[in-house]
């Protein structure tokens, strides 16, 4: 009897201590910070004021930077829209993650066989849903276009929003590259709110997703298809800018109803008693555009050289900002080298969810919570259109020095300038990138060089490309 008693006992302490553990190695729902991930689109480097634009009006992308951090050497995984948002999904560089440019319409994708974001890869909404979090995407999509590549067959509970690359904001319709297509969904269903403009209906889904489960954090990617063309900010900010030139008006115009309406859904975490649970997080998710539908321009690069498509740094280097009351530090700047890729870790972290180990992010939280703390990167790549890097752009940068191949630079009007085909720069003597050093600094070329052909021919053996 004796020995049956110790038995039990033994037993029932087992209980209590796997009760313990299962109770308390994870943050209990009600404690779970909320998620908000808002990616404009061909933002410019400097288009809001804490970045350095005096012409526009950003007063709620500010007020993050206020009560948040901001970052100043902050990358895009790519100068183009799908590699950019497939590198945020997934904490890799676009090309570990399987996409080497922007995804085909289906018409297309059916010819070739670019489908989109790999379903095996592992997007932010499937690493978040297994630690409790209802997941939605609000906004633009752009990775893929058949069932299982579309948001609900990439971890999202819920999607509203267009699946191509960018629409008409009053009729909803794509018109870039035909067919001309009606492209608004609610999960699978068309939907149609005709004349009602997409930020509107946006603001009003994000609302309805912060109330819809209420029991569950929520981790919300709302994707702008702002200051994207086509350039329609509304006439109450046309009527703002009246005195600006054509583009910059246009394209103002189209910034500053982005952020009226990222204001809209700040005031509302506020009057939802939510904010100070809630991280957000900000970043464009590359350089201005200068393409012909564009105006030939609009955006502001500052004093950076490149824009959309290129790899210079007025290409992929971009605003970007967390806020997150009470963990993350107020009104604070890091100028650590940091990577898109880096919020996928960082987000893991803050949210003790579980990521995968095979990740190019790095947490960002040492150098937010110690800005003498040293970035985690200490070399970064990119390259874009192909795994092969004969005709691909690509870049690496190691400290301040940065090599580009195959440079690929658009001007106004669309002209082709002819540029050498491997550029070798210092960014801390020549932020404006204006002084190739590839014949005057051999050795350095060399090295990075080196560093490239090592990293690509890994990328290769991985994707079996």
């Amino acid at each position: 009897m004796n020995v049956f008693k110790k038995s039990i006992g033994i037993e029932l302490a087992l209980l209590f201590l796997l009760f313990y553990h299962g109770a308390f190695s994870q943050t209990p729902e009600k404690n779970r910070p909320n998620v908000i991930v808002i990616l404009t689109d061909d933002q410019g480097s400097i288009d809001l004021n804490s970045y350095g634009a005096t012409d526009l009006h950003t007063p709620n992308m500010d007020r993050l930077v206020k009560e948040g951090v901001r970052f100043t050497q902050f990358y895009a995984g790519a100068p183009v829209c799908s590699p950019s948002r497939a590198a945020l999904m997934t904490g890799k560089t676009n090309l570990r993650a399987g996409l080497e440019g922007n995804v085909p319409i289906p018409e297309r994708a059916e010819i070739s066989g670019e489908h989109g974001l790999p379903t095996e890869q592992i997007t932010m909404a499937e690493m978040l849903k297994p630690n409790g979090y209802y997941t939605a995407l609000i906004g633009k999509w752009h990775l893929g276009h058949r069932e299982q590549n579309l948001p609900n067959g990439q971890g999202f509970d819920y999607f509203f929003g267009h699946q191509r690359g960018c629409i008409d904001n009053y009729s909803h319709t794509f018109y870039w590259d035909g067919p001309n297509k009606h492209d608004l969904y609610r999960n699978s269903e068309e939907v149609y709110y005709d004349g009602q403009h997409f930020s509107d209906l946006m603001v009003e889904e994000v609302k309805q997703v912060i109330n819809h489960r209420q029991d569950k954090p929520f981790f919300i990617y709302w994707a702008f298809n702002a200051p994207h063309y086509p350039y329609q900010g509304t006439t109450k900010w046309l009527e703002h800018y009246k005195d600006l030139p054509t583009p910059r008006r246009e394209y103002a115009a189209f910034v500053s109803n982005t952020d009226e309406k990222i204001g809209n859904v700040l005031d509302y975490l506020d009057e939802m008693g939510i904010a100070d649970n809630t991280i957000v997080v900000f970043q464009s998710d590359h350089g201005h555009s200068l393409e012909e539908r564009a105006f030939w321009g609009g955006g502001n690069a500052g004093p950076y050289r490149g824009s959309k498509f290129s790899l210079f740094e007025g290409g992929i280097r971009v605003p970007a900002i967390i806020r997150y009351p009470g963990i993350i530090p107020a009104n604070e700047v890091r100028d650590q080298l940091s990577m898109e890729m880096d919020w996928f870790t960082t987000i893991a972290e803050l949210t003790n969810s579980k990521a995968p180990n095979n990740l190019d992010g790095k947490s960002l939280m040492p150098i937010i919570l110690d800005n003498k703390k040293e970035s985690g990167h200490e070399v970064v790549h990119w390259q874009l259109g192909s795994y092969d890097d004969k005709t691909a752009q690509w870049a690496v940068r190691k400290g301040p020095w940065k090599l580009i191949g195959n440079v690929r630079e658009p001007v106004v009007g669309g002209k082709k300038m002819e540029l050498e085909k491997l550029y070798l720069l210092n960014l801390e003597n020549d932020i404006g990138e204006k002084n190739n050093l590839a014949e005057s600094n051999p050795k350095k070329l060399n090295e990075l060089l080196k560093l490239h052909t090592t990293w690509i021919k890994s990328v290769r053996t991985e994707m079996k490309k």
